[in-house]
This record gives structure tokens, C-alpha cells and sequence, in this order.
């Protein structure tokens, strides 16, 4: 997918503020933070969002979740709260058609979001 921007900062097309990676996940600092900690964690292997996810993403999704859990310790976010969203289609406000989760933490949320 070159025109994928997500894609692109995999191949280090783009400089992207890395906080983990491995051969299977990237996960960089979101650059329109918002909230002090809002940390994006992507597949390396592309697929649009939830809906174009079939069963065999299974591994890769899992993982995404459970890294995100390993980032929020990291930062002591599991103290007070965390939250990890996952935007699929443009009702829903995704704007990179590259499945991502959000990592949010660091202040108190509110609900409902949006």
C-alpha cells in the first residue's frame, strides 16, 4: 500500500516517533496527542479497520491489546485508567484506512467520547 500512511511509517518512509517495535506491531506516539499519553499501535501486515479483518488476524489483534496493556504499565497508567479505542469507517472518526488502536491515558476521560 504505498499511499498508505501508515504503511509508509513502517517502511521508514515517514519519521515517526517509535516507542516499540517487532516484526509483527509498530507503536509511535500520536502526533495530535490527545491526551498527555496517546500512543498508536498498528499491524506491519495491512488491513483497512475491524470490518476487513478476517479470522486469521485473530493473533495480530490480540496482540495489539495486550502490547497496549504492556505501554500503559509502562507509563503507570494502569494506576489510575487507561483507555484503547478502535475507529472503524469514517462515522466512526477513522482517518487512516491502516487498522490502529489508540492508547489513551495520562487524564480523566469522559463519557460517552464523542
Amino acid at each position: 500500500m504505498d499511499s498508505c500512511l501508515f504503511c509508509r511509517i513502517i517502511g521508514k518512509e515517514i519519521p515517526a516517533r517509535v516507542v516499540y517495535e517487532d516484526e509483527a506491531l509498530l507503536a509511535f506516539e500520536d502526533i495530535r496527542p490527545q491526551a498527555p499519553v496517546h500512543i498508536l499501535l498498528i499491524p506491519k501486515a495491512h488491513f483497512s479497520s475491524l470490518d476487513g479483518a478476517d479470522d486469521a488476524r485473530q493473533d495480530v489483534l490480540g496482540r495489539l491489546l495486550l502490547k497496549a496493556r504492556d505501554l500503559a504499565r509502562e507509563r503507570g497508567l494502569d494506576r489510575t485508567g487507561y483507555r484503547v479505542v478502535l475507529n472503524t469507517g469514517p462515522d466512526s472518526g477513522q482517518e487512516v484506512f491502516h487498522i490502529h488502536f489508540h492508547l489513551l491515558g495520562g487524564r480523566k476521560m469522559s463519557w460517552p467520547p464523542g
